[in-house]
């Protein structure tokens, strides 16, 4: 069934939860099925990134970058993971999101990642704290961040290794996130 395979196209979404997912739209009401293509519809047609940080958004700069002080980035992998950390409620910063880590294994180097935007958001900023996964391609991707930064005498912190090794931020609880973000140490 064609609608089963795009199901098993989304990450996590294996074959027969793909299946389950294809009959719980054909046992839809027209109504609701009709609801569920215009809200992927919009999605693809309104949802970008945030001229600023990099973060999903329907307008040009996101509510966080609007009513936040700018003066504390949180460096972050990918739009989930600034859903996760505000999740946590433990950062009243803005973000920037990587859209990527540095990994010359997969052929992405720093010029692949949003690496030059973060160092043309830097005046007046007191600290950015990075929070890429605790991997082998987030950690290189910290380092690298860290010794470009400090240099224009930035306060580069990194998040604490509540987060266990190899995890991803994404899937961490609230406490952990918090506690990471309350430990961070300087790079």
């Amino acid at each position: 069934m064609k609608l089963a395979h795009e199901f098993s196209r989304l990450p996590g979404v294996g074959a027969k939860t793909a299946m389950r997912y294809a009959y719980a739209v054909i046992d839809m009401k027209q109504e609701d099925a009709e609801e569920f293509i215009r809200a992927v519809a919009d999605v693809k047609k309104n949802v970008h990134y945030c001229a600023k940080c990099g973060n999903f958004t329907e307008k040009d700069v996101c509510d966080i970058c609007v009513k936040r002080s700018s003066d504390v980035i949180c460096v972050v992998t990918y739009p989930k993971d600034v859903a996760a950390m505000e999740k946590s409620r433990c950062f009243n910063g803005v973000y920037h999101v990587l859209h990527g880590t540095i990994s010359p294994l997969d052929g992405r180097g720093p010029d692949d990642i949003r690496i030059k935007e973060l160092l043309a958001r830097l005046d007046g900023v007191k600290e950015v704290i990075i929070a890429t996964n605790p991997d082998v391609e987030g950690e290189a991707t910290a380092m690298y961040i860290a010794r470009l930064i400090k240099p224009l005498g930035v306060k580069v912190t990194r998040i604490a290794q509540g987060i266990s090794m190899g995890s991803d931020i994404e899937y961490a609880d609230e406490v952990t996130l918090s506690r990471a973000i309350e430990s961070r140490v300087e790079l």
